[in-house]
């Protein structure tokens, strides 16, 4: 738990059919700007309503690979990253996570049965998958508001199963379904509902906008420095 995480999780989780053709990196950047493009103009419609909020989106949505990202921040860590690339650009999207980097690491973990992190793409990269990550100017560090991405295919799940040791797992229901052709191809993902209402508000911990269960310390802490959870 921290200003980020809570106990309790809300989200929306949302799926979109697609077809074989939209298995691709451009198709999966048109669905993040139209994300976006919504978030802009709640923010727009916001700040409208509450002036004495200043707008901090970036205007638009940087897109970067992790292994580019790995290459251009090689002495950091995978979040050290996110924070550098995230305060430069101030909105954006990595793709590819799951699959080992240059350096044989993930940048984070990914279930093998959910995006699709393996299929070499049309930009030279593995992965159809990634994070919206924007700067949060109060905190002073990157956000995390969606994981998302193009869903495993038939090919993909087989082979992410067999990558990370759980080809037992093709024997469950929604496994067997999919493998046998009877579920459709599709993209989604979820987004923070909380997170976002955090990071519009301008608030510095989720606290603020949401009841949860907090330990009495950081309640105490969170007194201490002008901060009202509920």
């Amino acid at each position: 738990m921290g200003n980020l995480h809570s106990l309790y999780v809300d989200q929306w989780d949302w799926e979109r059919t697609i077809t074989a053709d939209d298995r691709n990196i451009a198709f999966l950047k048109r669905i993040v700007r139209k994300i976006y493009a919504a978030m802009l103009r709640t923010e727009y419609l916001i700040n409208e309503t509450y002036p004495q909020l200043e707008p901090f989106l970036a205007g638009e949505v940087f897109f970067i690979h992790a292994e580019e990202l790995r290459r251009r921040y090689p002495e950091m860590t995978p979040k050290e990253r996110e924070d550098a690339i995230t305060h430069e650009y101030g909105s954006v999207f990595i793709m590819g996570i799951g699959a080992p980097l240059g350096d044989g690491e993930p940048h984070d973990l990914r279930a093998p049965d959910y995006d699709d992190w393996s299929t070499p793409n049309e930009e030279g990269y593995l992965g159809l998958n990634g994070d919206l990550l924007v700067w949060n100017p109060i905190l002073n560090r990157a956000m995390e508001l969606s994981s998302m991405g193009i869903r495993v295919d038939r090919e993909s799940m087989l082979h992410q199963l067999k990558l990370s040791g759980q080809e037992e797992r093709s024997k469950l229901y929604f496994h067997s379904k999919l493998l046998a052709g009877k579920l459709p191809l599709c993209i989604g993902g979820g987004i923070g509902q909380s997170r976002l209402c955090m990071l519009f508000l301008q608030k510095a911990h989720i606290g603020e906008i949401q009841a949860s269960i907090w330990p009495d310390e950081m309640r105490a802490s969170c007194r201490t420095a002008g901060i009202p959870l509920i």
